[in-house]
């Protein structure tokens, strides 16, 4: 008998660090690199960003939704306290709702400097912070295939996380800036049908052929097939607010991964659709969050978010208990009861219109439940 697969699973969040008197973005990370060694846990799980008021987490692999739980509460307890020895606070939010990126200093760092060199001011405009969550696949091959499909999913993910209203002191109008800011970007959004591993693999040859890129990690897209790791990592997202949230979006990727696999498996396809269709839903859901409608392409109509997220719940039902992560995936519920970040920065925003309160909020609940 074939062993299971495992699904594994790796979580990374990307912090804003704050200064807690006058709310803005501070340039401490190379100082909480320097004084990390005290915190066991962040020694190999803390990593600079371009930018220095910028901090990134990494989960180690873990086995299942639980331990990923308990990893990701683990960062973030230690993170903030190794940032609040340094004189600052951790934010969990993709935009900072009013600090300027022309104001913030880069981390000196060849990969950052060259990076620069080649985008130039949309390299260094791009201050925002994402939640990427991998989800371990064997068999490079069926991954491809998982990729394919699961695309059109991308956009409910997105809503769910929407998590940055405010863009250098302004009210967007969007759920996720950010994910506009960040398509600015060269190969990014969602990427294109690949018909097998080979055609997937020859279109990395050609881009480094061409001087396009000149390694695979430049492939930034909503979701890829990670070049050093066997896994798929989801791209897509906003960090959230809460650890809650984050680990409920990370449920709802790994099973998505699982089913669409056990349909494989199962000599069953999932119906796929052209990037051009799912970019439709991909604007609406970092525009509207939760709140919009998006396009259901088999029914060709508009259908409210929430009902496809429901429905979304519906199609993974049958692999959360194998996953062992109904409880996590279920905590949807209570985002489309209280709102997504965005909505709840805007509703503190609505009272006074005082920003400085909106990144006290935000502060406060990037601690929530920890440890």
């Amino acid at each position: 008998m074939s062993e299971q697969p495992q699904y594994t699973l790796g979580i990374e969040e990307e912090f804003q660090l704050v200064n807690p008197e006058t709310r803005e973005l501070q340039a401490r990370i190379q100082q909480m690199i320097e004084t990390k060694e005290s915190h066991e846990s962040l020694r190999d799980q803390l990593k600079p960003e371009m930018h220095q008021s910028v901090v990134e987490t990494g989960t180690p692999v873990c086995k299942n939704i639980k331990h990923a739980h308990e990893e990701v509460i683990k960062l973030r307890t230690e993170l903030a306290a190794l940032a609040k020895e340094n004189g600052s606070r951790i934010a969990a939010a993709g935009t900072h709702p009013f600090s300027h990126w022309i104001d913030q200093p880069i981390t000196d760092d060849p990969r950052y400097h060259a990076i620069l060199k080649d985008m130039q001011l949309v390299a260094r405009a791009n201050l925002i912070f994402g939640l990427h969550v991998h989800v371990g696949i064997d068999d490079r091959e069926t991954g491809i295939h998982i990729l394919n499909a699961v695309r059109y999913f991308l956009p409910h993910i997105l809503a769910i996380s929407t998590n940055s209203p405010f863009w250098v002191g302004r009210k967007t109008g969007f759920s996720s800036y950010r994910i506009k800011v960040f398509d600015r970007f060269p190969r990014t959004g969602i990427p294109d049908y690949f018909g097998s591993l080979v055609e997937y693999e020859n279109f990395l040859k050609l881009l480094v052929k061409t001087n396009c890129i000149d390694n695979a990690k430049k492939i930034w897209w909503d979701i890829r097939l990670h070049p050093h790791f066997e896994t798929l990592e989801f791209r897509v997202c906003d960090v959230p607010l809460r650890v809650e949230e984050t680990i409920c979006i990370a449920a709802i990727c790994q099973a998505l991964v699982a089913k669409l696999h056990k349909l494989i498996k199962q000599n069953l396809g999932f119906r796929l659709y052209r990037r051009a269709l799912i970019m439709e839903n991909r604007w609406r859901a970092s525009r509207y969050g939760i709140h919009g409608k998006l396009i259901d392409f088999g029914k060709q109509k508009e259908v409210d978010v929430k009902v496809l997220l429901g429905e979304l719940v519906e199609f993974v039902d049958d692999v959360l208990d194998e996953l062992g992560s109904r409880e996590e995936v279920n905590y949807l519920n209570k985002i489309l009861e209280n709102g997504t970040g965005a909505d709840r920065q805007l509703n503190v925003w609505k009272k006074n219109k005082d920003l400085k309160e909106v990144v006290d909020f935000i502060i406060s609940e990037t601690g929530h439940g920890l440890s």
